[in-house]
């Protein structure tokens, strides 16, 4: 078995890695060569072009990041498209929007190949144990035959249904993401400010109902932000959150929250923050905090 992987940023350096050591033979594109090349120390191959990884793989792994980059490397003679052939299964983990793998699948449907929609939920550190949530939208017996290649980078895959639901399912997952790292940034913040030392706070939180997972692998983050590593940038929240807009008002949903996180993170943005960690979503919160304090007019 041949996996061709396009995209060799956080996630699908971390995915060609994983799959080199459960012994998967594995191909991989970057635009940026430099970054396809420092993989080669884990066994995986490089190549010139997404075409020519494509060409002789059983599976292709996508992980892109947003739906401008996905629709380039499908398209044109260098493509993924242009090397597909019947048979192949095309693995589209990239978080994109459910439009975008309606467009694509009929050009990967002509090659005789099909397209799986396979976003994933989980950190770097989740991949490199195999512990991806991985969100399945497309034919069942393409799932099946894709489960290798699924079951190496991750212990939970659920078919949600037809193409475009794990898009969609995709969506719904990193609205209520940020949502949460909204709520415990504002909340840490809170604490300080009201005296309370941030890790008696994190101590607290961690220890109550509202410790997701999250809560507890975003810990260290939270409390020493500048060292913290980027694992999702406020950049690309801010994306996914402009794709669960665009997908809320198509369907008609209401997402108070996800506007408040959506304008909250622009302003994050604005402020220099967008390739830090989401969970620097807290450094400008509190940044706004004492700007306001010092501006405030002092009391008698």
């Amino acid at each position: 078995m041949t996996v061709a992987v396009i995209g060799a940023g956080r996630m699908g350096a971390g995915m060609v890695r994983r799959l080199r050591e459960r012994g998967i033979d594995t191909v991989v594109f970057n635009r940026t060569r430099e970054k396809a090349e420092a993989l080669t120390s884990s066994g995986a191959r490089v190549a010139s072009t997404a075409r020519e990884a494509v060409e002789n793989a059983e599976f292709v792994l996508v992980s892109l990041a947003n739906d401008e980059v996905v629709r380039s490397a499908y398209n044109g003679p260098d493509g993924v498209v242009a090397g597909l052939h019947p048979g192949e299964v095309v693995l589209e983990a990239s978080t994109i929007a459910p439009e975008t793998i309606a467009e694509l699948r009929p050009l990967v449907e002509d090659k005789g190949a099909a397209l799986l929609d396979t976003p994933v939920s989980g950190s770097v550190q989740l991949l490199e144990r195999g512990e991806l949530t991985v969100m399945v939208g497309g034919d069942a017996t393409a799932l099946e035959r894709a489960r290798p290649v699924l079951d190496a980078i991750a212990t939970k895959v659920f078919h949600v249904g037809p193409s475009g639901t794990g898009a969609t399912m995709k969506l719904v997952v990193n609205s209520v993401l940020a949502g949460l790292n909204q709520a415990l940034s504002e909340s840490l913040v809170l604490a300080e400010l009201a005296g309370v030392d941030r890790r008696a706070a994190y101590d607290v939180l961690s220890g109550t109902a509202v410790a997701a997972p999250y809560v507890h692998y975003k810990r260290a983050a939270f409390e020493n932000p500048e060292a913290a590593p980027v694992a999702f940038s406020l950049e690309l929240v801010a994306k996914d959150l402009d794709l669960i807009a665009a997908l809320a008002d198509r369907v008609g949903a209401r997402m108070d929250q996800a506007a408040t996180d959506r304008k909250v993170v622009r302003e994050a943005i604005l402020a220099g923050l967008g390739d830090r960690d989401l969970s620097a979503l807290a450094v400008f919160l509190r940044e706004v905090a004492r700007r306001d304090r010092a501006a405030a007019p002092s009391r008698p």
